[in-house]
C-alpha cells in the first residue's frame, strides 16, 4: 500500500490502548476521522489481536 504511510497509520490510531483487537482499531480510526483507505486496510487485516502499535504496523505494511 504505497499511498499509505506509517505516519498516517499512527495518526489514525492516536489514543489507542493496547493490547486490542481489529474491531477496536477500526473504531479508533473512524473516531479519529481516518481516511477510508486506512479504515478499509485495518478492517481487512487477517490478524485479530495486537499487543502494540508495532504489531499493527507490521500487519498493515507486511501482509
Amino acid at each position: 500500500m504505497a499511498d499509505l504511510s506509517p505516519i498516517d497509520l499512527q495518526k489514525a490510531l492516536s489514543g489507542m490502548d493496547y493490547p486490542t483487537d481489529k474491531q477496536h482499531l477500526v473504531e479508533r480510526a473512524r473516531r479519529n476521522k481516518a481516511d477510508d483507505r486506512i479504515v478499509s486496510r485495518l478492517d481487512g487485516l487477517k490478524q485479530d489481536h495486537f499487543d502494540g502499535p508495532n504489531e499493527v504496523q507490521k500487519a498493515v505494511f507486511n501482509p
